[in-house]
């Protein structure tokens, strides 16, 4: 006979017996198992008879009647009479005679029958829905959520609160007024109304589009949905060219079409500068609710994205969810710098829309978090882990991953009308830091901006820092100790250097990104950096330098790469960005990015348009170049709200 093996189960010690030593206690285990199951069977009987018995039965003042206590829960609305003992207990009747007792009595046998029938008609119900197969019992399921959709389409969205329009000038016209300047502001209108046209005929309701394929594109920033980003980006340059047939078309689409509720994971960033800027900025220019009661809808859906440990929000949400999740490749997990430092324009905006002070405190949270960590020589890495609230690798750029981060610190105070002194104050001791230590000029005397990377400075521009020298232009009204000269001339050299990425190439385009070193300065070296994809950043320079100097040459420069994008991007469905920009002969990249209309094209416009077109004293552009109007902090309402 084999010994018993003891195992381990659960946290117990079971013997393991061999096969012909296990029938007898597993058939003595069966004996045991029937005589429980009966002995079971025997008392639930007797019990559920008991309970019947108690509520089914008539009641007989001759018979004893259990007191359950239950009174107060199955008869709330039945009042004790005076002089008894309720809840629980025997009813003891003081001066009331049989009268009352009857009454009593009846209401009570009365609330019974109301209790039998329901439960009666409960199991009809239950035997009807078992009856019924399962594609039946589906499609009443449907039936069912599609009568509440109605209900709740029907209801329709909470009214938004009245407030003051602010100040609102200078949305239109822009009549540069010299007839050369005209005609090539004319062209840029034509070419945005190739890629609007384009897009509506081949890519409507995608976010974006595939010109040489003629179909609709999307990424992944969008999720899985068409939310027509296009659509939305390109809105408020249709509004500024005077393309108002092409406006109503896109406004039609967003009353009819714009969705939310879509089971999409979204990029945070991405969502707020393109969707709530763009519809934001529709909105102030046109003055139609739609667009406002939009982004209020949208801005609900990035809500949950803040719900992490430190308030700093996920890179992406699910819109229909709530669940926020990062990006796997930045450093273990971490939130990006530029996506979470590039939400308080927008947000500002949609606290003093929707009364809802939340949006301003989740934004002033970030801030105030950022406030009280260290700074490696004063720089602002690019990850910070939203669990932790500590500082990822240490990577600091003022292109890709950072960029944003500054240009919002900057605009806080314009839109605040200058009195947001905190993110001037923020903004001015980042800009130092950047200058002590990114900021170098080459051998060649070009003036660039590099990245920090783990304690040494990488001698490489992206294109995306190229929209640094009209920030330190814009900002640098303001400075401090009298440096408004200084950041000028900054952004002065920074624009030229940008302009020389464009000029040492062959198709008179900038590449993605660019070295000073080895000999080599403003000009791309590894293959995968040599792509232009339509970006807006050295024109929106130019636009900034133009406004602040009135120099003609960055309405020569600006020319010159609109020439070179007709030229080279050009094609029958559209704009592509191409892989090559050494290459006599590119291969396209088949994409029309939302962005081309949204900024590229717009700052082109401007560039070509009078000062009176959008003034910088009134209008303050977010990251993706939607105009919000500057809020004055004059109502007490307002300023209660940002407390």
């Amino acid at each position: 006979m084999t010994t018993p093996a003891l195992l381990p189960l659960s946290g117990r010690r079971i013997p393991t017996l061999s096969p012909g030593a296990a029938s007898f206690p597993h058939h003595r285990a069966t004996l045991r198992l029937s005589e429980k199951f009966i002995l079971l069977l025997i008392l639930s009987a007797f019990i559920t008879l008991c309970f019947g018995a108690f509520f089914f039965l008539p009641d007989n003042s001759k018979h004893k009647r259990f007191d359950l206590g239950l009174e107060d829960v199955l008869i709330p609305h039945i009042e004790a009479p005076k002089g008894a003992k309720h809840p629980g207990g025997q009813v003891v009747i003081h001066g009331q005679g049989d009268h009352d007792e009857h009454r009593h009595r009846e209401e009570e046998e009365s609330l019974r029958d109301k209790i039998r029938a329901d439960h009666e008609r409960a199991l009809q119900e239950a035997k009807e829905k078992l009856s019924k197969s399962r594609d039946e019992l589906r499609a009443e399921i449907q039936t069912e959520k599609s009568k509440v959709l109605e209900d709740l389409k029907k209801e329709g969205p909470k009214p938004l609160p009245p407030v003051p329009m602010p100040k609102v000038v200078g949305v239109n016209d822009g009549d540069p007024g010299e007839p050369d300047i005209k005609e090539k502001r004319d062209k840029i209108r034509e070419m945005m109304k190739h890629a609007w046209d384009s897009y509506r005929q081949y890519g409507w309701g995608h976010n974006e589009l595939k010109p040489l394929a003629k179909k609709g594109h999307s990424t992944n920033i969008f999720g899985n949905s068409q939310m027509g980003a296009t659509i939305v980006d390109a809105l408020d340059s249709l509004y500024m060219m005077g393309l108002h047939d092409e406006f109503k078309d896109g406004q039609e689409w967003i009353e009819q079409n714009l969705d939310f509720s879509v089971n999409a994971e979204v990029s945070v960033f991405e969502v707020n500068i393109r969707f709530i800027g763009g519809l934001l900025a529709a909105y102030y220019l046109s003055g139609q609710e739609v667009f406002k009661v939009k982004a209020v809808q949208l801005a609900e859906k990035l809500l949950p994205a803040f719900n992490t440990p430190t308030g700093i929000p996920w890179a992406m949400v699910n819109l229909k969810s709530g669940v926020g999740r990062n990006w796997g490749w930045a450093s273990a997990g971490s939130s990006i710098l530029a996506e979470f430092g590039t939400l308080h324009m927008e947000f500002v905006h949609l606290t003093y829309l929707t009364g809802n002070p939340a949006y301003y405190q989740k934004v002033m949270h970030i801030r105030k978090l950022l406030a009280k960590m260290d700074r490696p020589n004063g720089l602002y890495p690019n990850y910070l882990n939203p669990r932790t609230g500590r500082w990822g690798q240490h990577h600091t750029s003022v292109g890709g991953l950072g960029d944003s981060f500054y240009e919002y610190l900057l605009k806080a105070w314009l839109m605040s009308d200058k009195t947001d002194t905190e993110a001037r104050k923020t903004y001015d001791d980042a800009i130092e830091a950047i200058e002590r230590h990114l900021i170098r000029k080459s051998n060649g005397g070009l003036t660039f901006i590099g990245e920090w990377k783990n304690g040494h400075l990488e001698r490489k521009m992206g294109h995306l820092t190229c929209f640094a020298g009209g920030m330190f232009a814009l900002g640098a009204d303001g400075s401090p100790d009298d440096k408004a000269g200084h950041y000028l001339q900054l952004g002065a050299e920074i624009a030229h250097t940008c302009h020389e990425s464009y000029d040492r190439t062959v198709l008179k385009l900038g590449p993605e990104a660019f070295k000073f070193d080895s000999g080599l300065e403003a000009v791309a070296v590894r293959q995968n950096e040599k792509y232009y994809i339509l970006r807006p950043e050295v024109i929106e320079t130019y636009w900034y330098m133009w406004r602040f100097t009135h120099d003609p040459k960055y309405r020569q420069w600006g020319w010159e790469a609109a020439q070179a994008i007709d030229k080279y991007c050009r094609v029958s469905g559209g704009f592509s960005g191409v892989k090559d920009v050494y290459s006599s002969n590119p291969t396209y990249d088949d994409v029309q990015q939302s962005f081309f209309l949204a900024e590229t094209l717009k700052y082109l416009y401007l560039l070509f348009s009078s000062d009176d077109l959008m003034p910088l004293e009134s209008w303050v552009f977010n990251t993706e170049a939607h105009p919000l109007p500057v809020l004055a902090q004059t109502t007490a309402e307002w300023r209660a709200l940002k407390q």
